[in-house]
């Protein structure tokens, strides 16, 4: 994803946190094992994961888009087949993932349980559109966050 009006490139401290939105795409359909979840079906199409990572966003980030890694999220299982084709950050000390999952929610089909093993949301994988990433960035703007695109990284990861 190239940079867009009204969305600039994300230049993150290297301690700054966050709410932030893998943009995904999955190639063909299929069904993975994820973790405790089970078999999970996905049809091909984009998707958006929803997470936070108060503690450092570039580190969070840097991880998920890292081929070789220890299997620890439900993304993380997602991520040995799709391919990240964008990341919006919008850096808070608040913990604002569930605000902007729920808001997903309401104009996307949701992934059950996925993602959301630690708090009621139905869960923080949304399959989607085109408009998926103008639709996040709406969301956390109505959030009073800044959303930005991230970059850095993320040419070496893209895979699909």
């Amino acid at each position: 994803m190239g940079q867009d009006r009204g969305s600039a490139e994300a230049q993150l401290p290297r301690a700054a946190g966050g709410t932030y939105v893998l943009l995904l795409e999955v190639p063909r359909a299929l069904t993975i094992p994820v973790g405790r979840l089970g078999p999970v079906e996905f049809a091909a199409g984009r998707y958006a994961y929803v997470g936070s990572a108060l503690g450092g966003l570039a580190g969070r980030l840097g991880r998920h888009l890292r081929r070789e890694k220890r299997r620890h999220w439900h993304i993380d299982y997602l991520l040995e087949r799709a391919g990240v084709v964008g990341v919006i950050v919008a850096q808070t000390g608040e913990r604002l993932e569930c605000e902007v999952a729920r808001a997903l929610g309401e104009r996307y089909e949701v992934v059950p349980r996925f993602g959301a093993s630690d708090c009621r949301c139905p869960g923080h994988l949304f399959r989607g559109d085109d408009g998926l990433k103008a639709a996040v960035e709406s969301i956390m703007r109505g959030l009073g966050l800044e959303p930005g695109l991230w970059a850095r990284q993320l040419p070496g990861r893209v895979s699909a």
